[in-house]
């Protein structure tokens, strides 16, 4: 398999996972970028498709912050590998249909990822785990104005940078957050969370972006206007609308522990038996049961510790990571079993929930 190195180091979201961030798991900007006077991806000739590939590619290996890193070509991978990036946040579902003539850069972290010809040229994405806008932010931006002295962007001195959708255009720029909001949902909450997000100018998706569902209870929170303001006062914007929604899952957190603290810990208590002794789980369920336990790292009910090993098994209990660890083809209800199994391996050091300590805290 092309990617075998990949999946196997160190990352970014699968082994650095930061402490004191009980809500935010990762922050996320991408900027779209073209070059100019070639035809936008799903216009362009296979000729200029496989021309851009070609230029961006040498221009994204000669930066340092890609060095070490991999280069792929999409009509080269398999649909499991496609699969396996798209679990990984490194590419996304159109890209992986895109036509010939399309690839992708990743640096050595997996913390930047550039997809060449998806529906822009150039799809640059910088990952932080925890709620890191200011550190992806410079770190993106310099990958861009390095980017910026080799190739010629698209760019109007009256709107900003050109990107084939219209809602791209000015700045380019997606800020999001995968947030981590299991109280809000155990109440009931989130629907008008959405709404209140949404007559604020920013998008919910799920943990898949658009069209996905928040398995896990995660959410992804993120800008939709791109033009008529700067990339500082986009994240500013969005900053604030996710401090407000980390306080109200805290609030609904309280509420639940001093309204009904048994059946939250009874919530937290399954999951742990589930995990730790059940022979089959779907990705879907392994998802939800990982939700409550994070849910009790937050409330110290298990040490701070397991929390990088909660957060990487978001990642590695799915589908394509399953089959992947599996080293054999193997179907549906043969990945559930073997699913169970990798948990119980993968947790088999995991303590009792100390439930006293989330009792004091009510």
């Amino acid at each position: 398999m092309i990617i075998s190195p990949l999946i196997e180091a160190e990352a970014e979201l699968t082994h650095n996972a930061k402490l004191n961030c009980p809500v935010v798991l990762s922050t996320r900007i991408r900027l779209a970028r073209n070059i100019l006077d070639i035809p936008f991806p799903d216009w362009a000739k296979e000729a200029q498709r496989r021309e851009i590939l070609t230029t961006c590619m040498e221009s994204l290996s000669a930066l340092p912050n890609m060095k070490g890193g991999t280069r792929l070509i999409v009509e080269e991978l398999s649909e499991l590998e496609k699969q396996i990036l798209m679990e990984r946040h490194l590419i996304s579902r159109e890209l992986s249909k895109a036509k010939k003539g399309s690839g992708l850069v990743v640096s050595k972290d997996q913390s930047c990822s550039v997809m060449i010809n998806e529906e822009d040229h150039l799809r640059i994405q910088y990952l932080r785990s925890g709620f890191r806008f200011k550190q992806a932010w410079k770190s993106i931006n310099e990958i861009d104005s390095a980017l910026e002295e080799s190739l010629d962007y698209a760019f109007s001195s009256e709107l900003g940078y050109l990107t084939a959708c219209p809602t791209n255009v000015g700045t380019g720029m997606r800020a999001s957050a995968m947030m981590h909001l299991p109280a809000l949902v155990i109440a009931n909450q989130m629907e008008k969370v959405i709404r209140a997000v949404n007559q604020l100018g920013m998008a919910v998706r799920g943990v898949f972006g658009e069209g996905s569902d928040a398995s896990g209870s995660i959410f992804q929170i993120s800008n939709q206007q791109t033009l008529g303001e700067s990339e500082d006062e986009i994240i500013k914007r969005l900053i604030n609308v996710l401090n407000t929604i980390i306080e109200q899952e805290n609030n609904s957190r309280h509420k639940l522990l001093e309204k009904d603290p048994i059946k939250l810990l009874d919530k937290m208590g399954r999951a742990y038996g589930l995990l730790k002794n059940s022979h089959l789980l779907s990705s879907a369920e392994a998802m939800n049961l990982l939700s409550l336990l994070r849910l009790a790292i937050d409330l110290k009910a298990i040490p701070e510790v397991y929390r990088s090993c909660i957060d990487r098994l978001y990642i590695e209990s799915r589908p394509g990571h399953i089959q992947y660890a599996a080293k054999t083809e193997i179907d549906p209800n043969q990945r559930d079993e073997y699913r169970s199994c990798y948990m119980r391996e993968q947790l088999s050091d995991l303590p009792s929930l100390n439930f006293d300590k989330v009792v004091n805290r009510t």
